[in-house]
């Protein structure tokens, strides 16, 4: 592993790539902490930590890495292009039109993006003025402090224009990470927003020990699930179902092409977050409802049941899971297609008829295999409550026992290590893993 560390700046081109990546990512940082010009931020610190915890800002807080709550620049993050790039793909399995530039190669992929780029833009005002007219709505601290001093048109369009700014220039720094960098940009930038947390959650873990309101054993415990929730998140994004596909040989003019054999891969957890996602949100909903009718009693008992510590709110979000993931999938990868592809190509399953009877193969190994992937994304979106509750640990550290603060973390950290691999291997140094080293070297 050192030698490994050593190599990467033995390499210009490699090192060139992190140096820049982290440039990017440390001016993002900058920017999550910059003020939005006409919002008290004390104020709105405040109220974000003793009101919005547990709704749907908190969720959207995490993914902005505390940006939103302190309504900085970056206080969107780059969650409008995520829903811009969601919606897109959501309307290629509906619209023909955008079926039509899935399937037209890079040109298509060109025009998808210019598009992408405009919903961003769009989805990005939309939740800037939002975001406006809910701080406006804000009510006086406890200490009297309001987070908006001079509310008004002005101070709307103001608040449209910075953070719109701010989504499109976090944005343009994801296509720079992944283009001059090390990959994955929007991947980095979201994994960067959450692992921010984490050693201010932690500091605040062991405060409580120092203290004594932890029992040392306990502790030890509670660390040892977070490293076997870790390793099971590992093996289960590292899992991939292979499906074996044989290509004709075929001759054209003097030479022979196909014959070989390669596969398919699904891998295990390719629609987990996304699902989580999507039910987090909705799950989000009755509690962020439940806070704009604070005098409503009736209101109050009726969503009181989908509190985070309810074994109702588990069982709920549990389904959503379930259901999600195989929405997403169903949406996201398309059988049809692949055993079409397939035919094209002169590829075919062994022992399955090409058309129709490979993509009813696909959509049976696929429907297999989601199960009891749907199973542990469900145990795992849920086990953050669960040691929150019954471990009576801070809110801040019990979320990085699952949800999607985990699987974000796991994926983004597995798929750049792989990213430095494939440079080292490439320049014929050894990789960070065993089985990643060259054989045959000398």
């Amino acid at each position: 592993m050192i030698k490994s560390i050593q190599s990467i700046f033995k390499i210009p081109d490699l090192k060139n790539r992190i140096l820049f990546t982290i440039g990017i990512l440390v001016l993002y940082r900058v920017g999550c902490h910059l003020p939005t010009p006409g919002i008290n931020a004390a104020a709105l610190t405040e109220w974000f930590s003793a009101q919005s915890r547990n709704s749907l800002f908190g969720l959207y807080d995490i993914f902005t890495g505390g940006a939103l709550s302190r309504a900085a620049v970056f206080g969107l993050g780059i969650m409008p292009y995520i829903s811009a790039s969601i919606v897109i793909q959501l309307l290629g399995a509906v619209i023909p039109y955008f079926q039509r530039l899935q399937k037209e190669g890079e040109e298509g992929r060109k025009k998808i993006n210019q598009l992408t780029r405009y919903g961003t833009v769009f989805i990005a005002s939309m939740q800037a003025l939002g975001a406006s007219v809910f701080l406006q709505s804000l009510p006086p601290t406890q200490s009297g402090l309001a987070a908006v001093p001079h509310p008004g048109m002005a101070f709307r369009l103001m608040v449209m224009v910075t953070m719109c700014a701010g989504t499109v220039l976090i944005m343009w720094m994801g296509e720079q990470i992944t283009e001059r960098g090390i990959g994955n940009g929007i991947s980095i930038i979201i994994f960067t927003g959450i692992v921010d947390r984490f050693p201010t959650a932690l500091f605040d873990e062991l405060q409580q020990l120092i203290g004594g309101n932890r029992l040392f054993l306990l502790e030890m415990f509670v660390f040892a699930v977070l490293f076997m929730i870790i390793i099971g998140v590992v093996l289960v994004t590292e899992g991939t179902r292979k499906i074996p596909v044989q290509y004709a040989k075929r001759v054209i003019g003097r030479k022979m092409y196909g014959g070989q054999a390669t596969y398919i891969p699904i891998r295990v957890s390719g629609f987990g977050v996304m699902a989580i996602i999507f039910a987090q949100s909705l799950m989000f909903v009755p509690q962020t409802v439940r806070q704009f009718f604070p005098n409503s009693e009736f209101v109050q008992n009726i969503l009181s049941y989908f509190d985070l510590s309810s074994p109702i709110y588990w069982f709920f979000y549990a389904i959503l899971i379930l259901f999600f993931t195989y929405f997403y999938a169903a949406i996201a990868f398309n059988p049809v297609d692949v055993a079409e592809n397939m035919r094209k190509q002169g590829g075919f399953i062994p022992g399955v008829r090409p058309g129709k009877k490979t993509a009813d193969y696909i959509d049976h190994v696929l429907s297999r295999i989601m199960l009891p992937a749907a199973v542990f994304f469900a145990f795992i979106a849920i086990m953050p409550f669960f040691v929150s509750k019954y471990f009576n640990l801070t809110r801040s550290f019990s979320q990085f026992f699952g949800g999607t603060s985990i699987l974000i973390m796991v994926g983004v950290a597995l798929d750049t290590l792989q990213q430095i691999e494939s440079h080292l291997l490439m320049r014929h140094y050894d990789g960070f893993m065993k089985t990643g080293r060259i054989r045959g070297r000398r």
